[in-house]
């Protein structure tokens, strides 16, 4: 399935791409990214290796490269931005049961 059907039906680009990668194998891949970067001789291979020798290296790259092309999309307004919860809203208007974050692109500013 292309990425603009994977757009037209609401779901993000990568929505099959993340759901192969647990929230743990993410969360490592953004330390690796952070810690190895754009300059750093045989990345990909340093990236892979910092995940545990689990993922290959073909598998990091391609997984950078759809997450280029998701940011890209973002950017160009081709993808919505969703709101984002740091926790539950309210179940009730007017209670304090939770933190909620309208948008986080307003959030930043």
């Amino acid at each position: 399935m292309s990425s603009a059907s994977n757009s037209a039906k609401g779901s993000s680009p990568s929505s099959s791409t993340s759901s192969q990668w647990t929230k743990p194998q993410n969360k490592l891949f953004e330390r690796a990214l952070a810690v190895y970067d754009t300059d750093t001789p045989d990345r990909w291979h340093n990236v892979a290796r910092y995940m545990g020798g689990t993922t290959s290296v073909e598998e990091v790259r391609r997984r950078y490269q759809q997450l280029a092309v998701d940011v890209a999309q973002i950017e160009s307004g081709e993808v919505p931005f969703h709101y984002w919860y740091a926790a539950a809203p309210p179940l009730h208007p007017g209670t304090n049961n939770s933190t909620y974050v309208p948008n986080l692109a307003q959030k930043m500013e």
